[in-house]
């Protein structure tokens, strides 16, 4: 008897997925950190009206409702980085209120941290750009609805 093995080969591109799931998950995994650092530690002080968030905003004369607003813009951005059909769209909202915030830092307070929106803003970009395909999503659920 003779034994026959099939060779056994492996395409290319059946590397491809593998990579691209490990980047999914990263890209999952970083969406989940950000929401969690946005809802966590930047919206939850804004809204309990915690004094390391209140006297920032007094001290620009927008007192609370300032604050507040801020504050659910932040959760409402940190939620939608975890809805599929809205990660993108957030990730550029919550860049633009970080562009408002490098802003206002720079401008009103003498650039005391500064660094953290422009920090935040490389993750953010990098979100919106590889979820761009949500937006299309996005686009034809609105389209749908009209």
């Amino acid at each position: 008897m003779s034994e026959t093995t099939a060779s056994r080969t492996v395409p290319a591109r059946a590397a491809a997925p593998r990579g691209r799931r490990t980047a999914r998950t990263a890209l999952r995994g970083l969406q989940i950190l950000l929401a969690l650092f946005y809802a966590g530690a930047s919206a939850l002080p804004k809204l309990i009206a915690h004094p390391s968030g209140a006297e920032t905003f007094e001290r620009l004369g927008w007192g609370s409702t300032g604050m507040y607003t801020i504050g659910v813009l932040e959760l409402a951005g940190a939620i939608a980085l975890l809805i599929p059909v809205l990660q993108s769209v957030a990730a550029i909202a919550l860049s633009a209120l970080m562009v408002g915030a490098f802003i206002v830092s720079v401008t009103a307070l003498g650039g005391e941290n500064a660094a953290t929106p422009l920090i935040l803003i490389v993750p953010l970009a990098l979100i919106a750009w590889a979820r761009r395909g949500s937006l299309t999503d996005l686009r034809r659920l609105v389209a749908r609805d009209a």
